[in-house]
């Protein structure tokens, strides 16, 4: 048996794989590869439809709302907003928690001003940033939700007087959280939404009215949204996946329902931690992620032995982010509870053995 803690491309429901892999002999009765469906086709357009439907009831967005199904990964977001949205003469308000966000602010810094309202970087990315203001003005304040490399999350969103824009990655529909309050969000779906290669975005009118420039029209929000997420050939096989994910994460009830079992999740293994001397999670108990749990060994010699009995034991993606080291366990929504149980076993047997 194999334990998926990869940090992304992440673990996929059983049920979803099983719909993929039908899929790709036959497309919902079609007799088409959905690798071959055309996506004008009404099969396809239904799917991008019903996609788009199911979040909007998940996330409880507004009317005006709009919710794309875009290429370019959540990569491409980080310059694709400021070149939207900052003026060259305007300034933006970054908030600097990790590596991600970082290599947001320099993607910005190409198309207008940005001001790091605060950071982290000097204590290595350990906590999430506090006591920050907002200047008045500002374009809009980019944030990570939850920095998947370095294990930090954002409690809460942040109150400011400007439009809202986050990059949800590695925790969207994961927890309950005001959609509505966002000028714009994103969020690559191969952690939580399904399978590399699209990227959700979900962004209001009243922002797409805020547009600075001219641009091209593959980045531009407003032809995207015009299109319907067709404004070329969309990722088909991915935006499927996207949908056959949401599809599960409405049966399971929701996010509601998401959110309790990511909560047991995360209490079981962070209780395990700082029960056991041998590890030392390393992020500030206030911060710590539900998505992506980061911790060490600080006897460099047990590390090896570590991930060689993990290797052993059919537990997978255990290694921590080459820029950080030790060791991440990602919980996405499809993890099962009884995988991170296995897990915490082996850490305590371990504990118990080189202690």
């Amino acid at each position: 048996m194999v334990y998926n803690f990869n940090a992304g491309p992440g673990i996929l429901p059983p049920e979803v794989l099983e719909g993929s892999r039908q899929a790709i002999t036959d497309f919902e009765g079609t007799g088409l590869s959905i690798l071959e469906v055309g996506h004008r086709t009404p099969a396809f357009e239904a799917v991008v439809r019903e996609g788009q439907d199911l979040v909007r009831a998940l996330m409880d967005l507004s009317p005006s709302q709009e919710v794309l199904f875009l290429p370019g990964g959540a990569t491409t977001q980080f310059f694709q907003v400021p070149m939207n949205f900052l003026a060259a003469d305007g300034v933006a308000a970054y908030l600097d928690a990790g590596i991600w966000g970082a290599k947001a602010i320099r993607e910005a810094r190409l198309w207008g001003g940005v001001q790091v309202v605060g950071s982290s970087r000097e204590q290595g990315y350990r906590h999430i940033p506090k006591d920050w203001t907002v200047p008045p003005g500002a374009a809009y304040l980019h944030y990570t939700t939850n920095n998947t490399v370095e294990g930090t999350q954002m409690q809460a969103i942040p109150d400011a007087d400007v439009p809202l824009v986050a990059d949800m990655s590695s925790d969207i529909l994961s927890r309950h959280i005001d959609h509505r309050r966002f000028a714009l969000l994103y969020a690559g779906a191969q952690k939580n939404l399904g399978a590399a290669g699209v990227t959700l975005v979900v962004v209001d009118r009243a922002q797409l009215d805020r547009q600075v420039r001219q641009v091209p029209g593959m980045v531009d929000y407003r032809q995207h949204a015009q299109h319907g997420s067709m404004l070329n050939t969309p990722p088909v096989f991915a935006v499927y996946v996207c949908l056959l994910t949401l599809r599960w994460i409405r049966a399971q009830g929701g996010i509601d329902a998401i959110a309790a079992a990511n909560d047991r999740k995360a209490a079981l293994l962070y209780a395990t931690l700082d029960a056991l001397p041998t590890f030392r999670p390393t992020v500030e108990r206030a911060d710590r992620s539900r998505m992506n749990v980061v911790f060490v060994i600080d006897e460099p010699a047990l590390e090896k032995a570590f991930l060689d009995r993990c290797q052993a034991e059919g537990m997978v993606g255990i290694r921590g982010h080459r820029s950080f080291g030790g060791f991440r366990i990602s919980l996405y929504n499809a993890l099962p509870t009884g995988h991170v149980e296995a897990f915490t076993t082996l850490m305590r047997d371990f504990a118990q053995r080189h202690g």
